[in-house]
C-alpha cells in the first residue's frame, strides 16, 4: 500500500458517486480508495459505523450492485480499495432493521444470536422511555409493541392483552433513558446504548460478521481493511491473528497510542491508522516556548491548567455517571471483597490507566502503573487492591472485563470531556494527544519517524479524520498563537471583556474556534460550541440541560458577528494568522506525505479545510473545484500560496505521484540539519534519493540570509519548482515553504 485516499460516504454519495471521483483520484496519485464502513448500517445513516446488517453491503449507497461498479471502475484506474469495518458492535437503534436483535428481542436466551452479542442478562434493558411511569403509552399492534415511534417484537404464546401486561412478559423491559448508565446489562460501544457489543471472540459470531467482507478481499475486490476501535473487543490480539489469516491483505488498526505506547509486537498488523503520527507532525510546528504565558493567559481567565487534574476528575465522571453500569459489571466479577471496596477499585483502576488499555501479558508495565497509582490514591483499599491485582493477573472474565472497559473510560474521560474542559491550547487536543506536553521538539519527532520506518513502514499516517476534533488546517493555523503568545493573550483578555462567554473553559475554546476556523458562518460556529458545551459536561450535557445556558452559547456567535467593532478586530487577527498557518498547513502536509508510514488524505483537505469537529467535517466535498485546479496544475502551473489552497494541491498531488513513480524513494530515513542564524525554523529529512524541507515556526522567521541545509552528497533538485538547489535556503524556499528535493535530474510528469 503506497497512500489512501479516505471519502465518507452516505445517502446522497454513494458507490456510484465514488465511483466518478475514481479518475480524479488516480490523477492526484492515491494509491488507494479508503473507504467509510459500506456493509448494511441504520437507515438514513450518515456514517455507517451504526451497522445492522454485515452479511450485505449498503442498499442506501447501490447495494451490490453498485458496489462490483465501484470496484470495476477502480480497478480500471489502477486504484486499490481499503474498507472501514466495525467488529465491535452493531446498532440496534432501530430493532426491526437488525434481524439478529429482534430474534433476540423475541426469544430471549433460546435465541440463536443470543451469544453474538454481549448480554449480561435478561430480561435485555432498553433505555427508551421518557419515565418509568411513561409504560402507559405502551400499545399493543398485531405481533408488534408500540411506544410512540419505536417498535418491539412481542414474543410468541405470550397472548395479548393490557400493553403494560405484553410488556411484562417479554424477552426485554423498557426503562426510562436516564438509567441506561447506572443499570444497562448489555456492552455498549462506549456510552451509547444504541450500539451493543458485538461477541466476535466467538468463532461462529467472527464468521457470521466477517464473511462478506472477507469474500470481498478472496475474490480481489478488497486489497486493505482499517479496523474501527479494536479496544472494545474481548481479545484484540487474538482478533488480529484471526482476521490477518483469513484476510492475508493489509491491515490497520484504530489503535489510540499514548506518546510512548507501542503497538502489541504480536499483531500481525501493518500498524495503527495514524493518530501517533498526527501528534508528532503537528506537534514540531508548535513553539513550546509559549507554554508560560498561554498558560498564565488560561489561569487568569478561570481555565483549570493542571491536565492530570482535569483528566482524573472526568474519568471519575464517567466511571460514577454513564459508564457506572459497566463498573458494577465488573466489580461483580471479583471475589471475596466488599462489594462496595470492589467498585472502588475498579472505578479507580480505570481512573488511573496511563493508557487506553493493558494488553496482559504483554502489557504489563501499564498495568502495573495503573495499581500503583491507585495504591497511592487509596491507601485503605489496599488488601481490595491486592485481590483484583491477583485476579486479573490470573485471566478470565474479570480481566477481560477490566481492559474492554478501560478504553472506554479513557476515550469518553479524556477525549470526549477532558479535550473540551482542559482548553489552555486547543490545538494539541487532539486524538492520541496529550495537552500538557507543548508541542514535540524536533529531534523527538526526527526519532518517532525513524522508529515508524523500523517497527512499522506499513502503518497509516494521517493528519485529518472523520473523529479528530479540528482538521489539519485549523490546528496548523492555531500553533501560530504559539508564535505570538503575549498579542494573543492580550487580545483575548479584551475580548472576553467585551462580549465572553460565560463559562471560562468554553470562553477560551470559543476564542481559538473562531481564530482557527477563521471565516466561519454563526450556525456553524453555534452547532460547535453547543456540542463543545455538552461534551465539556461543565454547565450543560447531553443528558442534564441547563436551558439559559445553552440558549446564551448559540446567541453568541450572532452577538459577535454583530458588533461591528469586535468583529473587524477578530477578523484582523485571524488574517494575521493566516498565512504562516498556511506555511504550517503546508509543512506538516509535507512531512506526512513524505514521511514513513502509508500516508492518508481525509476527503477534500488536498486542499485548505477548516472543518472541526463530526459532523462539521464530513460537509461535501467540492470535486469539481479540486478537478478544476488539478488539471491546471498538470498543465505546469506553478501556484501561489493564497487562500484557494491550490498550493497544498500541489503538495498533494506532486509527493504522491512520486510515491506512485519512484516507491524506492520512500526507504530509510535520517535527519537533515540546517546551519545558521535561521536554523532552528527548518525541520528536514532525508530518504533514499529524496530529501523533505519544512519552514517551522514562520511567524517569528527573520529570513533565511546565510541559512544553509547540509543536504547529502549529489545533485539535488526541488519538485515542487523545478529548480536545482545546493541547500540556500534563501533560494530552496523563496517560492514556497517547502521543498522536496530529488536527487538527479528531475523527471516531468
Amino acid at each position: 500500500m503506497r497512500s489512501t485516499y479516505r471519502v465518507q460516504l452516505r445517502p446522497g454519495f454513494g458507490f456510484a458517486d465514488t465511483a466518478e471521483i475514481a479518475d480524479y483520484l488516480a490523477e492526484l496519485g492515491v494509491g488507494a480508495l479508503y473507504t467509510s464502513p459500506i456493509l448494511t448500517p441504520t437507515p438514513g445513516s450518515t456514517h455507517g459505523y451504526d451497522v445492522v446488517d454485515p452479511t450485505r453491503a449498503n442498499p442506501e449507497l447501490g447495494g451490490e450492485e453498485g458496489r462490483t461498479a465501484l470496484v470495476k471502475r477502480l480497478r480500471a484506474v489502477g486504484l486499490d480499495l481499503v474498507v472501514d469495518i466495525v467488529p465491535n458492535h452493531m446498532a440496534v437503534e432501530v430493532p426491526a432493521a437488525n434481524a439478529w436483535w429482534w430474534d433476540v428481542l423475541t426469544h430471549g436466551p433460546e435465541s440463536r444470536y443470543a451469544k453474538y452479542f454481549d448480554i449480561e442478562s435478561f430480561p435485555v434493558l432498553l433505555p427508551v422511555l421518557g419515565s418509568d411511569e411513561d409504560t402507559a403509552e405502551l400499545r399493543v399492534d398485531g405481533d408488534r409493541l408500540r411506544y410512540y415511534d419505536h417498535e418491539f417484537p412481542i414474543a410468541p404464546g405470550t397472548g395479548s392483552g393490557d400493553p403494560v401486561e405484553v410488556h411484562e412478559r417479554q424477552h426485554y423491559r423498557l426503562i426510562d433513558w436516564r438509567r441506561a448508565g447506572q443499570e444497562l446489562n448489555y456492552r455498549r460501544f462506549f456510552d451509547v446504548t444504541t450500539l451493543a457489543g458485538v461477541r466476535v471472540e466467538d468463532p461462529e459470531v467472527f464468521d457470521a460478521t466477517h464473511d462478506e467482507v472477507l469474500r470481498w478481499v478472496a475474490e480481489g475486490d478488497v486489497q486493505g481493511l482499517r479496523v474501527d476501535h479494536p479496544d472494545g473487543l474481548a481479545d484484540p490480539g487474538g482478533y488480529a491473528v484471526r482476521l490477518a489469516e483469513r484476510a492475508g491483505c493489509w491491515i490497520v488498526v484504530e489503535k489510540i497510542l499514548e506518546p510512548g505506547e507501542a503497538l502489541p509486537e504480536s499483531w500481525p498488523v501493518a500498524g495503527t491508522t495514524g493518530y501517533d503520527a498526527l501528534r508528532e507532525v503537528c506537534g514540531v510546528f508548535v513553539d513550546s516556548v509559549a507554554e508560560g504565558p498561554i498558560t498564565e493567559l488560561a489561569a487568569a481567565l478561570g481555565v483549570p491548567t493542571d491536565f492530570d487534574a482535569v483528566r482524573e476528575e472526568c474519568r471519575r465522571l464517567i466511571t460514577s455517571g454513564s459508564l457506572a453500569a459497566e463498573v458494577r459489571r465488573i466489580a461483580a466479577l471479583v471475589s471475596g471483597v466488599d462489594t462496595e471496596d470492589a467498585r472502588r477499585v475498579v472505578a479507580e483502576l480505570m481512573i488511573a490507566f496511563p493508557v487506553y488499555r493493558s494488553y496482559l501479558p504483554e502489557g504489563e508495565d501499564h498495568w502495573v502503573a495503573a495499581v500503583e497509582e491507585v495504591r497511592r490514591r487509596a491507601p485503605d483499599l489496599d488488601a481490595a487492591i491486592d485481590a483484583v491485582d491477583q485476579q486479573v493477573r490470573a485471566g478470565g472474565e474479570l480481566a477481560t472485563r477490566l481492559q474492554q472497559t478501560s478504553g472506554m473510560v479513557v476515550a469518553k474521560g479524556t477525549e470526549d470531556t477532558t479535550f473540551y474542559r482542559y482548553t489552555r491550547f486547543v490545538a494539541l487536543n487532539e486524538v492520541g494527544g496529550d495537552p500538557s506536553r507543548f508541542g514535540v521538539g524536533v529531534e523527538e519527532f526526527h526519532a518517532a519517524q525513524a522508529a515508524r520506518e523500523r517497527h512499522h513502514p506499513q502503518a497509516m499516517t494521517t493528519l485529518s479524520t472523520h473523529d479528530t476534533k479540528r482538521s489539519e488546517d485549523v490546528r496548523a493555523r492555531l500553533a501560530v498563537l504559539a508564535e505570538l503568545p503575549d498579542e494573543f493573550a492580550d487580545a483575548v483578555r479584551r475580548w472576553t471583556e467585551r462580549r465572553g462567554l460565560p463559562e471560562p473553559t468554553l470562553n477560551l475554546l470559543a476564542w481559538q474556534t473562531v481564530l482557527g476556523a477563521w471565516p466561519i458562518s454563526p450556525d456553524r460556529l453555534a452547532d460547535y460550541l453547543d456540542k463543545a458545551a455538552k461534551e465539556a459536561k461543565v454547565r450543560t450535557s447531553w443528558t442534564e440541560h441547563d436551558e439559559d445556558f445553552e440558549a446564551a452559547v448559540r446567541a453568541w456567535p450572532r452577538e459577535l458577528f454583530d458588533d461591528a467593532e469586535l468583529f473587524a478586530e477578530v477578523g484582523a487577527f485571524a488574517a494575521k494568522i493566516t498565512a504562516p498557518g498556511w506555511s504550517n498547513s503546508l509543512g506538516q502536509k509535507l512531512l506526512q506525505l513524505a514521511g514513513p508510514g502509508v500516508p492518508d488524505v481525509y476527503q477534500g483537505t488536498e486542499l485548505w479545510d477548516l472543518s472541526l469537529v463530526d459532523p462539521d467535517n464530513r460537509r461535501p466535498v467540492d470535486f469539481a473545484e479540486r478537478r478544476g485546479l488539478l488539471a491546471k496544475l498538470a498543465e505546469g502551473w506553478p501556484p501561489p500560496v493564497d487562500e484557494t489552497g491550490a498550493a497544498k494541491l500541489h503538495v498533494v498531488r506532486t509527493v504522491l505521484r512520486l510515491r506512485q513513480e519512484r516507491p524506492e524513494l520512500f526507504t530509510g530515513y535520517q535527519p537533515v540539519y540546517a546551519q545558521g542564524p535561521a536554523a532552528e525554523h527548518v525541520v528536514a529529512f532525508a530518504r533514499t534519493g529524496l530529501v523533505a524541507v519544512a519552514t517551522r515556526l514562520p511567524a517569528g522567521l527573520p529570513g533565511w540570509t546565510d541559512t544553509r541545509l547540509d543536504l547529502p552528497e549529489g545533485t539535488w533538485v526541488d519538485a515542487l519548482t523545478g529548480r536545482p538547489s545546493d541547500g540556500d535556503l534563501a533560494d530552496l524556499l523563496a517560492d514556497y515553504p517547502v521543498a522536496l528535493l530529488i536527487r538527479g535530474e528531475l523527471r516531468g510528469d
